[in-house]
């Protein structure tokens, strides 16, 4: 099934209108898209009948969303629409490789064997689907604290390496990381419920 329109309503509900801000990396943004990202999609007329970012319509939005962050995402192959929409709300905010990338450490944490490559390829798409079976809140977790890791990293761009390099330093750690997952709040009121 693909949940492409209510994923894409949820993250548009989210990113609201048009919006001006300099010190932000994007600068004009609409819908979440950059006005880089909004000129792309008009040099390769995936959107038509605009010429200001501030003027994209939701049905345009939508256009650019798919073609650039859903589809190469390969999104709709991901089993839990949760799961699917969190990567999708990351690509939104921070691109599609780093969202990828956001979502191969997160595996990494849990203990998969796979190339951090920020590839959305068969083998991450796999191991994303077999935590949607096992362990999709483990999962939810993981790639939440990977994604606030990775805004911590702009601040700091050592952060990451840091981290994702203790866990690595001794192996036998990951047998506990699912665990660990596990003492997030709202995760432990969620098991009891």
């Amino acid at each position: 099934m693909d949940y492409f329109e209510p994923i894409v309503e949820q993250t548009i509900s989210l990113e609201g209108g048009f919006a001006d801000v300099r010190c932000d990396h994007g600068g004009r943004t609409k819908c979440g898209i950059t006005e880089e990202t909004f000129r792309h999609a008009l040099d390769l007329k995936i959107i038509s009948g605009v010429t200001d970012v501030k003027d994209l319509t939701i049905v345009q939005a939508k256009a650019i969303y798919k073609t650039f962050l859903w589809n190469p995402l390969r999104l709709h192959e991901i089993t839990d629409p949760c799961i699917a929409s969190e990567i999708f709300d990351t690509a939104v905010n921070s691109g599609p490789g780093r969202a990828t990338l956001v979502a191969q450490l997160a595996l990494e944490y849990l203990g998969e064997k796979l190339a951090t490559d920020g590839v959305m390829g068969s083998e991450t798409i796999g191991l994303l689907n077999k935590w949607c079976s096992k362990d999709p809140r483990a999962l939810m977790v993981a790639l939440n604290g990977m994604q606030f890791v990775h805004f911590v990293a702009i601040a700091d761009e050592g952060i990451l390496a840091e981290i994702m390099n203790r866990v690595k330093s001794d192996p036998e750690q990951f047998k506990f990381t699912r665990g660990w997952t596990k003492r997030i709040q709202d995760y432990r009121k969620e098991e009891r419920a």
